[in-house]
């Protein structure tokens, strides 16, 4: 027995559910999801089931062949017009005879005989195959006075009768995907979908939120890229920047001399742009020696495998690149709003983790409050204590804590969201909207925040003699000072945009 999936697009008449579900009985099918909801879509259902894949193919032979199996998702053709019926008894059946022949589906009907224009009937309907829709026409013509005001065969104008078939193409438009792939996705999509109506939210707004995601990563990379820099320096002409990006996480470059790593490498999208940031701030990655990731979010290592050296990573964080699914290793791994994120931001930020890869050894050497202190490294000088986190945000996040220079860099676990400009805030909220919390663990992360304050203001008591504060180097928005248990923004941020493809 094995788990299939498929979608049906079926009349919205009574009996046609109970004749597919008569078919997957026939052919020993277990149906352990199933998912259709009128106010969505009306001739939409979702089906997921178990059994042999001799059975499986059987089912879906029979579903095509009665019409209910959906196996593309071009563009229907989609038609509106005005057509004046003659005032008599039987006028909108005969002309219904005409609609049902060509096999559409009407998406709206407007008549009133009581208003100005009592002799016109507005519709709108959507038809499967071109050639049905010529032929129609021609029928409708020879019979009625008809006035065409939009035919479209681009599905740029569906309604909401074929409301998978109009999201599939916004989809489409994203990630330029063929028609196999988009039902697979589709599939995924109608599962946190259920999961998150049964939960309360609307089920409109989730879609609205999955194709917001993928379009404002597509549309602020390339000429619409942009960035907020922050240029430290530190000592024995060591230099730190923090690079915003305009979504996700932050990008630091620590440059000591001859000597460079980075830490966490941002999205995917937006490499190529950042390349060119690179090279307009004077970062020469031929000193590049390493990248450490904190973890395994598509926004804190989803490029690192453009860079041709190693990647440096936590165990737990492997695991979930390799699974593909953020809440891996944690208590809410078998919930698929986290799963099907993981899958949907990954390909809508055109994920490449890193390849070259060596994992943090798991023995501990020391701790630092709550947190295990599991490996160290030198940049130039600067030496730098590798904390195991509670897992609170994500399974094997780590902390990066430069004793001497007060720099601690501390993933998603503390932020200083103040600091973010409101378009990164808004583009935030859209993965809660979609998961219902980023975090897998929501006590653990509070403890771990409050853990990474105390540490912070220790270091802070620790290096005061030698002048210095703690720099709080957070996994979005602007490095801060610790002022009591909030964050401020420390030094002067720069906004660089491109011109023309250059900064």
């Amino acid at each position: 027995m094995e788990k299939f999936s498929f979608i049906t697009r079926m009349p919205n008449e009574p009996g046609a559910l109970h004749k597919a579900a008569e078919i997957a009985k026939k052919y020993d099918g277990n149906i352990h999801r199933i998912h259709y909801n009128r106010k969505i879509d009306p001739n939409t259902v979702f089906f997921e089931i178990s059994t042999s894949k001799y059975s499986y193919q059987n089912i879906r032979d029979k579903l095509d062949e009665i019409g209910y199996l959906q196996t593309s998702l071009k563009p229907l053709n989609y038609l509106k017009f005005d057509i004046y019926l003659p005032n008599q008894p039987g006028a909108l059946f005969e002309f219904l005879n005409y609609i049902t022949s060509a096999n559409a589906n009407i998406g709206f009907m407007d008549y009133d005989d009581s208003s100005k224009r009592h002799d016109k009937l507005t519709v709108s309907l959507t038809v499967d195959n071109p050639s049905s829709v010529n032929m129609l026409l021609e029928n409708l013509k020879s019979h009625y006075r008809l006035e065409i005001l939009e035919y479209d065969t681009e599905g740029e104008k569906l309604d909401e009768t074929v409301f998978y078939i109009e999201f599939a193409q916004k989809l489409r438009e994203i990630i330029g995907a063929e028609d196999d792939f988009l039902i697979k996705l589709l599939n995924d999509i109608n599962h946190i979908v259920q999961e998150l109506t049964r939960l309360g939210e609307d089920p409109k707004r989730v879609f609205e939120s999955i194709l917001l995601t993928g379009n404002t990563l597509k549309d602020t990379s390339g000429d619409k890229f942009y960035a907020d820099i922050q240029k430290l320096d530190l000592s024995n002409n060591a230099v730190l920047y923090c690079i915003q990006p305009p979504c996700g996480g932050n990008i630091y470059v620590i440059n000591v001399q001859e000597e460079m790593v980075i830490i966490d490498s941002g999205y995917g999208i937006y490499h190529p742009d950042l390349l060119s940031l690179f090279q307009n701030c004077g970062i020469n990655l031929k000193n590049l020696k390493g990248i450490y990731i904190s973890h395994a979010d598509a926004d804190h290592c989803g490029a690192a495998g453009f860079y041709n050296v190693k990647s440096f990573m936590h165990k737990g964080t492997l695991d979930i690149i390799e699974e593909a699914n953020r809440a891996y290793g944690s208590n809410a791994e078998e919930c698929i709003l986290e799963e099907v994120y993981t899958r949907l931001i990954n390909m809508f930020s055109k994920f490449n983790p890193p390849v070259n890869v060596e994992v943090f050894p798991e023995e501990i050497i020391k701790t630092r409050g709550p947190f295990p202190v599991i490996q160290s490294f030198k940049v130039g000088d600067l030496q730098f204590e590798v904390l195991e986190s509670l897992g609170g945000h994500l399974h094997g996040q780590v902390f990066f804590m430069c004793f001497d220079e007060g720099l601690l860099f501390t993933g998603d676990s503390l932020i200083n969201f103040n600091s973010l400009s409101e378009d990164r805030k808004r583009y935030n909220l859209l993965a809660k909207d979609l998961m219902t919390s980023v975090n897998v663990h929501g006590k653990m992360a509070q403890k771990e925040r409050k853990a990474l304050i105390e540490l912070a203001s220790k270091i802070n008591e620790e290096i005061s003699i030698k002048n210095k504060k703690c720099l709080v180097c957070s996994g979005h928005g602007a490095i801060s000072l610790l002022s009591g248990d909030k964050l401020e923004t420390y030094g002067q941020l720069n906004h660089l945009k491109k011109n023309k493809n250059r900064f």
